[in-house]
C-alpha cells in the first residue's frame, strides 16, 4: 500500500477538525447558547475567555475550534500552492476553504451581533455546508488522482455520479430547510405534536409553523428514498464498489436514525439532548453525502459510473430497432409487476377486510385499498425484478421477462419500483389509513432487502421467511378497516405464511435445474427431491393445524370450518401422495392446487364473516 504523505494527513486533519467544529455547533445551538460569548471576537466585554458559565463555555470551544480550524486551513493552503500547484483539483479547493473559513468567522460574529436573527443563523448554516463539503473535497481529492487523458475519465454527471450528485443537492435543501424551521421559531418543532403523523393526518392543513415544518418533513422522506435507491444501485453494479456500498449503507443508517432522532424531539418536547444529537448526526450525514458524491465523480470510481450503461453490442442493437411501439411498452412495464402473483396476493385482502368490519367494506375503501395493494405489490415485483435480472437471464422459466428480453432498461425498472413504491404509500396513507401505509411500506422493504438481496441466493430457508411479504396483504386489509391489527389478522397472515412453502417448493421442483444453473439454493437443489417433497407434507400438516385454528380465535362459524377441514385434507392428502409415489406431473399438480386452495379458503373467510350461521361449539 502507498504511504500516505503529510500533505494527506493534514488534509485528513482538516476535514475531521471541521466536522467537529459543525457538530459543536450544533451542540451550541441545541444547549442555546449562542449568545453565551456575548462580544466578539471577545467573550465578554474586555475578556477573551469565558467567565465559567456553562453557556460561555460551549459557545467559546466553538470559537476554539474555529481558530483551529482556520489555522488547518491556512496550512493546507499553504502547502497546496507550494507542493501541488500544477494539480488544479487539489490547488483549488485548498485557496478557496481560506476565503470560506474567513466568511465563516465574520458571520458568526454578525450571528451574534444580530443576537440570532434567523437570516444570519441561516446564512453562517450555508457557509458552513459549503465550507464542510470544500474541505472533505479536498481530503478526498489529495488521494483520488484524475486519470491521464480526458477519455479515461467518467462522463460528468452520469449514471451513479449523478444521483450521488443530486442526494448530496437534496440533503443540502434538506438541512437547510431544517436550520430555518429551528431558528425560525424555537417551538416550531412541535408543530405537530404526534409523530409520524401531523395533526392526525398525513398531509395536515398549513399554515404558520405548520408549512416549514411540513415541507421539511416531506423533504426528509424524499431524500430518505433517494438514499434507498442509492444503496440498491450500489450493491447491485459491476463491477461492485465496496467503499460505495459501505458509503451508502452507512448514509442510510444514518438517515434512520436521525429521523428516529428527530421523533424524540417531538416526544420529549425538544429536549436539549434530542436537540443536540439531531444537529450533530446532521453534520455525519453531509458529510457521508458529499463523500460519496466526491467518491462517484472521480477517476478511481469509472467503473462504477460506466456500469451503468449498455455494452457496446447491445447498444448498437437497440439503436439499429427503431422506437419501440408505445403499446409494447406498456405492456412490457405491466409485466414488470408480475400481475398474476398480485392478483394472488390480493385474494387475501378482500376477505380480511370483510372479516375485520363482518361485512362487505364501503366499495370506495376496497378500491382505495386494493389499488395502493397493487402498486405496492407491483413495486416489489419490478424492484425484484431489477435486482435479478442476472438469474432471470440465466433461467429458461423467467428469460422472456421485460429486463432479459431488453423491453426494459435496468435503470427505468428500478425507477419504476420506487415511483409505485413511492405512490404505494401516499396514496394508501391518504385515502385509507397510515396502518395500512406502512404495512405496505414494511412489505415492499421486506420482500426486497430481506427476500430478494439476502435470503434468496443464500439460504434454504429464503422462501420460508420471505413469505412473510406475501402474507402482509391480510394485514394490510384488515388494517385499512380497523387502523389497527387484532388476533385474526395475525392468523390470516399466518396461513399465507406457511402457505407459501409448500405452494413454491412445488413450483421450484419443476425448475430445479434452472434453480441448480442460477446458483440459487432452493429447497431441491440443495437438500433433493425426496426431503423437499417430505418438507412439502410437513408444512401442509402445519398448514391444517393453523387454519383450524382459525377457528376458535378467529371466532370463525361452520361455514369457514367445513371448508377448511375439507380443503385441508386433500391438500394433506395430495402432498402425502407426492411424498410416497413422486412424479413431476403429481408435483405440478400440487403447485396448481394449493392456488384454488388459497383462494378457495378465503373466499369461505368472507363468506362465513356475512353469513349468519352459527359456529359449531
Amino acid at each position: 500500500m502507498p504511504t500516505t504523505t503529510r500533505f494527506q494527513k493534514l488534509t485528513l486533519a482538516t476535514a475531521s477538525v471541521t466536522v467537529v467544529l459543525f457538530a459543536v455547533g450544533g451542540l451550541v445551538r441545541g444547549s442555546g447558547s449562542g449568545l453565551g460569548c456575548s462580544t466578539w471576537p471577545l467573550c465578554t466585554p474586555g475578556h477573551l475567555f469565558p467567565s465559567g458559565a456553562i453557556h460561555s463555555l460551549i459557545e467559546f470551544s466553538h470559537r476554539f475550534l474555529a481558530f483551529l480550524t482556520t489555522v488547518f486551513v491556512a496550512a493546507s493552503a499553504f502547502f497546496a500552492w507550494r507542493h501541488h500547484r500544477d494539480e488544479a483539483a487539489i490547488l483549488r479547493p485548498a485557496l478557496i476553504g481560506l476565503p470560506l473559513v474567513l466568511a465563516q468567522a465574520v458571520v458568526g460574529g454578525l450571528v451574534v451581533g444580530h443576537e440570532l436573527d434567523p437570516w444570519w443563523v441561516t446564512g453562517h448554516f450555508v457557509v458552513a455546508l459549503v465550507f464542510v463539503a470544500d474541505v472533505i473535497y479536498l481530503a478526498i481529492r489529495s488521494f483520488v488522482t484524475e486519470p491521464a487523458t480526458p477519455a479515461e475519465r467518467p462522463a460528468a454527471g452520469g449514471g451513479f455520479a449523478r444521483l450521488a450528485m443530486t442526494i448530496a443537492a437534496a440533503t443540502g435543501v434538506l438541512l437547510l430547510a431544517g436550520t430555518w424551521v429551528r431558528v425560525k421559531d424555537a417551538t416550531s418543532g412541535l408543530a405537530f405534536t404526534d409523530w409520524p403523523l401531523a395533526n392526525g393526518k398525513l398531509v395536515p392543513a398549513l399554515g404558520g409553523v405548520a408549512t416549514p415544518t411540513f415541507v421539511h418533513r416531506v423533504l426528509s422522506a424524499l431524500v430518505s428514498v433517494l438514499v434507498v435507491y442509492a444503496v440498491v444501485r450500489a450493491r447491485t453494479m459491476a463491477p461492485r464498489q465496496r467503499r460505495l456500498v459501505r458509503l451508502t449503507t452507512l448514509t442510510l443508517a444514518l438517515f434512520v436514525g436521525q429521523i428516529l432522532v428527530g421523533a424524540a424531539q417531538v416526544w420529549t418536547r425538544l429536549k436539549p439532548w434530542a436537540v443536540v444529537i439531531h444537529v450533530g448526526m446532521s453534520v455525519l450525514i453531509w458529510a457521508c453525502v458529499v463523500t460519496l458524491a466526491v467518491l462517484a465523480r472521480s477517476a478511481g470510481l469509472r467503473g462504477a459510473v460506466q456500469a451503468d450503461a449498455p455494452p457496446a453490442a447491445d447498444a448498437g442493437a437497440d439503436a439499429g430497432a427503431g422506437a419501440v411501439p408505445l403499446r409494447d411498452t406498456l405492456t412490457a412495464y405491466y409485466r414488470l409487476i408480475k400481475p398474476r402473483i398480485i392478483i394472488l396476493l390480493l385474494i387475501t385482502t378482500v376477505p380480511a377486510m370483510i372479516l375485520a368490519g363482518h361485512r362487505v367494506p364501503s366499495l370506495w375503501l376496497m378500491l382505495s385499498t386494493l389499488v395502493g395493494g397493487t402498486a405496492a405489490a407491483g413495486s416489489a415485483n419490478a424492484i425484484n425484478m431489477y435486482l435479478d435480472r442476472d438469474i432471470d437471464l440465466i433461467m429458461k422459466r423467467t428469460r422472456s421477462r421485460p429486463l432479459p428480453s431488453r423491453a426494459v432498461t435496468p435503470d427505468h425498472a428500478l425507477r419504476f419500483g420506487f415511483f409505485l413504491g413511492a405512490a404505494s404509500f401516499f396514496f394508501l396513507a391518504i385515502a385509507v389509513n397510515t396502518t395500512a401505509a406502512s404495512l405496505a411500506l414494511s412489505a415492499i422493504a421486506f420482500y426486497v432487502f430481506v427476500y430478494t438481496m439476502w435470503l434468496k441466493r443464500t439460504s434454504t430457508q429464503n422462501i420460508v421467511i420471505g413469505g412473510a411479504a406475501g402474507a402482509a396483504p391480510a394485514l394490510i386489509g384488515w388494517a385499512a378497516v380497523t387502523g389497527g391489527l387484532a388476533v385474526p389478522a395475525w392468523m390470516l397472515f399466518a396461513i399465507v405464511f406457511v402457505w407459501t412453502p409448500p405452494h413454491f417448493w412445488a413450483l421450484a421442483m419443476r425448475y430445479e435445474g434452472d434453480y441448480a444453473a442460477a446458483g440459487v439454493p432452493m429447497l431441491p437443489v440443495v437438500r433433493g427431491q425426496d426431503e423437499t417433497r417430505k418438507q412439502i407434507f410437513l408444512y401442509s400438516l402445519l398448514l391444517f393445524a393453523v387454519t383450524i385454528a382459525l377457528w376458535p380465535l378467529g371466532h370463525m362459524g361452520t361455514v369457514y370450518l367445513v371448508v377448511a377441514v375439507g380443503l385441508g385434507g386433500v391438500f394433506c392428502y395430495k402432498a402425502l401422495v407426492l411424498w410416497r409415489t413422486p412424479s413431476p406431473e403429481r408435483a405440478w399438480k400440487l403447485f396448481g392446487f394449493s392456488i384454488v386452495y388459497l383462494a378457495a379458503l378465503f373466499a369461505a373467510v368472507a363468506v362465513d364473516a356475512v353469513l349468519p350461521v352459527a359456529p359449531l361449539r
